[in-house]
């Protein structure tokens, strides 16, 4: 079932603005009780005699005081200013051009800031129709009392009461109008300022939501770079010194040889996590040229030979120039398989093979260990998983599992992408 949205409700004045209506709602009703003092002292008495003075000033402040909480009860202030208005009309308080102004801005108020649409609408389509009523009952009485030479002076083209009559309809349909409609216009507005807001906030969550994504892919990467530059050169030297301490006494001269490996093999490592360390600091792209890539497959085999196993290393099919990333990944997983052999497998032998395919390159690494059962089995270990990151990140397949003849295989196909040598 769809539901609906929930309507959005304008919240109500903050503090400042409800300090703003009562600075405005006094200063209307001072003004107007100055224009009903130079209304009176110029005997400006346009609706006919005025009542007491007392009188007067009580309709001036009901037309103009209720102002000063317009942006709180908008309906409320509208309702009692326009019955204050008619009253003071048909008693016939001089004050008039200041109570209109307050009329006008009452209505406006409602549409502006009523929280509840359709009861805006409908106090305003009463008001507006109140007043016209009353236009309408103001002209039938003030025609019955005029008197025969009222119009002597009149020229225009025009009846001289059609054109009274047709000008206070225009005068007052295009204030009752303005207002009504900058109501409108007002609350949308306000509307649409929400909308940016809570698309604003949603934007900078969605911001903050994709630099935490960034930050843990970033850890991620670290933490496989770790893995692999450390894991591989430690194992090595863990097996040269191994070989050491059994030759150490008997032959002293393979001793030596061996802890030249483990000592080449920490330099090795050193300079690996200083290049790390480097390429992590930079702005620029993952990989850098320079960095270890399949070209250099040959020093892992080494490194391994170096440490007592028998490799063997073949790359078949023409070598093409490749994206560095791609190298690299290649590489790593070259490097991750052979690591899990020297940790794991109990081994004696490890074949690599690099071959490049009309549409893929291909990095095959199979020892004569105890297989899956001992290590590495499907889904386990940092090992594995870094390297179906890196296959991944290059839309390649990685294949890890037992050999039937026994052994351990991982199998990596990547699709070839080849670059401008």
């Amino acid at each position: 079932m769809k539901v609906e949205p929930t309507p959005w409700l304008r919240p109500g004045p903050s503090p400042r603005q409800r300090r703003d209506d009562v600075l405005v709602g006094a200063a209307v009703a001072a003004v107007a009780l100055l224009n009903l003092t130079l209304a009176n002292s110029a005997g400006a008495f346009v609706l006919g005699p005025p009542p007491a003075w007392p009188e007067q000033v009580f309709w001036t402040l009901a037309c103009t005081v209720p102002l000063v909480v317009r942006r709180r009860w908008p309906a409320a202030v509208a309702i009692v200013i326009s019955a204050a208005f008619i009253a003071a009309q048909f008693r016939q308080s001089p004050e008039q051009q200041v109570s209109h102004g307050a009329l006008y801005a009452a209505l406006y108020t409602v549409g502006a800031w009523s929280a509840d649409r359709i009861r805006a609408r409908r106090v305003r389509i009463g008001i507006i129709a109140a007043m016209f009523g009353w236009l309408a009952l103001a002209l039938v009485l003030a025609v019955a009392d005029l008197p025969p030479d009222a119009f002597a002076e009149a020229n225009g083209p025009l009846e001289p009461l059609l054109a009274s009559l047709v000008n206070g309809v225009l005068v007052n349909v295009f204030f009752f109008g303005f207002a009504y409609l900058f109501g409108d216009t007002a609350w949308t507005a306000a509307r649409r300022r929400h909308e940016l807001e809570v698309q604003a906030e949603e934007l900078r969550r969605s911001q903050a939501d994709a630099a935490q994504v960034a930050v843990m892919g970033e850890r991620v990467r670290i933490a496989r770079e770790l893995h692999d530059v450390v894991a591989h050169h430690v194992s090595v030297m863990g097996v040269q010194a191994s070989a050491t301490r059994r030759v150490m006494d008997k032959d002293p001269d393979k001793a030596r040889t061996a802890l030249a490996a483990v000592e080449q093999s920490a330099r090795t490592a050193v300079d690996e996590l200083r290049r790390m360390l480097n390429l992590l600091r930079a702005s620029g792209p993952d990989e850098r040229p320079g960095g270890v890539g399949i070209d250099r497959v040959e020093d892992l085999v080494t490194s391994v030979r170096d440490a007592g196993l028998a490799a063997r290393v073949g790359v078949y099919g023409q070598p093409v120039p490749l994206p560095e990333s791609l190298s690299q990944a290649a590489y790593r997983i070259v490097q991750e398989a052979i690591t899990n052999t020297l940790k794991h497998a109990s081994a004696t032998e490890v074949d690599v093979r690099v071959r490049y395919h009309a549409t893929e390159l291909e990095v095959d690494v199979a020892d004569n260990g105890r297989g899956a059962p001992t290590y590495g089995t499907a889904g386990v270990g940092l090992g594995l998983i870094g390297m179906r990151e890196r296959v991944t990140a290059h839309d390649g397949t990685l294949e890890a599992d037992s050999r039937p003849g026994g052994g351990f295989r991982v199998r990596a196909r990547f699709p070839l992408v080849r670059v401008p040598a």
